[in-house]
Parts: structure tokens; C-alpha cells; sequence
């Protein structure tokens, strides 16, 4: 099985643009390391798409390129609410 470096996942999660390190960088320390294996991997490839498309799904204004991405998205959302 192939180990995901937590510390790697934290730095991709700081994107530079505030919205979006608000909702990633709490969600890679707080929940990162208690999701499965798959969900990581799928919170990995999330955090290779482009900033402006993870912003627009985060906001809900337009639907992700692939629809596996939802359940991370949810995921991260669900925390922000949770975390204030």
C-alpha cells in the first residue's frame, strides 16, 4: 500500500488564497490522518486540480471534473461547519 505523507498533504493544502486555505489546510491536520486509504488518496488527487476549479466546487458554483470528487468535497465542508 502506498504511504501518503501527511506533511506533504499539509504544504499542498496551503494554496495562497485564503478562501481556500481557510476550508484545506484545518481539513489536512484535523480529519487528513483519520480517513481511509482510498479517501486520501482521494483528497491527493483533489489537491492536484487547479485552485480556481477547487474554489468554484467548494462554493458550489459548478460541478467537479470527475464525480469521485464530491465525496471530498462534502467531507471538507461537513468540517468547516463542524470546526466553527
Amino acid at each position: 500500500m502506498q504511504e501518503l505523507n501527511q506533511q506533504k498533504i499539509f504544504w499542498h493544502s496551503r494554496r495562497g488564497m485564503l478562501e481556500l486555505d481557510l476550508l484545506l489546510v484545518p481539513f489536512s491536520t484535523d480529519v487528513f490522518p483519520q480517513l481511509s486509504h482510498l479517501d486520501q488518496i482521494l483528497y491527493r488527487d483533489f489537491l492536484s486540480e487547479e485552485d480556481q476549479d477547487i474554489f468554484a466546487w467548494l462554493m458550489r458554483r459548478q460541478e467537479p471534473s470527475e464525480e469521485r470528487f464530491n465525496r471530498i468535497i462534502d467531507k471538507i465542508l461537513a468540517h468547516s461547519v463542524n470546526d466553527n
